[in-house]
């Protein structure tokens, strides 16, 4: 067990993770390994509801059959085959293969830990399904869009706000179980962190979504622009778009900004936690700020933060951890409390 779980939390994890790996490292042992569990079996579902050379109701039996092995009902044992043979990721077949042993990991958690596992990974799944049932018959040529502004508040709530909660309820739970801490305040600000980075990527995903016939920007709100989802597969009409695009960038700069309050009501001995909480936020927000200057609906399209620089926002915020400009790491307006 001890092999297959440094293999299935080490090289496997790091292959599948990319950026995020280094957040995982750097956050304290008593944490790491649970949210890390989590993390891999929430990228397994992903694979799963992704793999758009299978039919969506076979994904969707797929997704079924993980998650109710993840959620203790079913013994059943998984059967990913045919879903193993359409990745083009190595890392992704392997993740499949090894679902049995994730679970594995899972079981041999304490209870609470298990529990609070479950209890994000079936927020998540639930969004997976949704989406899948959603835009499962959606092509270029017929793209499904997200009707309103809450439909696409409830996806990043229940795809990421959900782990800022997790991520929250684990810190609680093994790292301040004594301390007077303002419970509902961090969980209040952990949803908008999480559902400040599900932003990001959904804006910056913009132009891939729509050849893969989904639009996530509500359709209520383009059809007040004169735009249609399908409209914005042609990138001249982005002038038109740009009022609806920015206003979800500035929600997705304030959901970020409240990860940073968040952040800042972490105890100052939390290096490695606040540490594993800045980098996504400074990335997050680099990201945003490209995505104000460059255009977005190019085919081509997928803004990212250059690796040098992602190094260079890490750097700067280890070196400025024990000053007072630290806290100018991150430029936020006043903060307010949840009532």
């Amino acid at each position: 067990m001890a092999e297959s779980r440094n293999q299935l939390l080490g090289p496997l994890l790091k292959s599948v993770s990319r950026t995020f790996y280094w957040t995982l490292r750097v956050l304290p042992a008593k944490i790491r390994s649970q949210i890390g569990l989590a993390y891999l079996l929430a990228r397994a579902t992903d694979t799963i509801a992704d793999t758009g050379l299978v039919p969506p109701e076979k994904r969707l039996q797929a997704l079924k059959g993980l998650r109710e092995r993840i959620m203790g009902l079913s013994g059943a044992p998984l059967d990913f085959k045919e879903l193993r043979q359409y990745q083009g990721s190595p890392a992704e077949r392997i993740l499949l293969e090894k679902c049995e042993s994730a679970l594995g990991l899972l079981e041999a958690l304490n209870p609470e830990d298990r529990r609070l596992v479950r209890e994000v990974l079936g927020t998540i799944t639930s969004g997976q399904e949704l989406d899948l049932q959603r835009f499962g018959g959606a092509t270029a040529n017929h793209i499904a869009a997200l009707r309103t502004p809450q439909e696409l508040d409830d996806y990043t709530y229940r795809v990421a706000g959900c782990v800022g909660e997790f991520w929250t309820k684990m810190c609680l739970a093994h790292l301040y179980p004594r301390m007077a801490l303002d419970k509902s305040y961090l969980l209040a600000k952990g949803v908008c962190f999480g559902q400040g980075l599900q932003l990001v990527n959904v804006l910056r995903d913009l132009p891939t979504d729509l050849r893969n016939g989904r639009c996530y920007l509500p359709s209520d709100q383009l059809t007040s622009c004169g735009l249609a989802p399908q409209d914005l597969l042609i990138p001249e009409n982005e002038a038109r778009l740009r009022p609806v695009y920015n206003a979800w960038l500035a929600r997705a700069e304030s959901h970020l900004r409240a990860g940073w309050h968040y952040t800042n009501a972490l105890p100052r001995r939390s290096v490695r936690v606040r540490l594993a909480c800045a980098w996504p936020i400074q990335i997050g927000l680099e990201t945003t700020k490209l995505l104000r200057a460059g255009p977005v609906l190019g085919p081509g399209q997928r803004v990212k933060v250059a690796r040098p620089q992602v190094k260079k926002l890490m750097l700067r915020s280890v070196l400025l951890y024990p000053f007072p400009a630290w806290k100018g790491l991150v430029r936020t307006g006043a903060d307010t409390k949840p009532s």
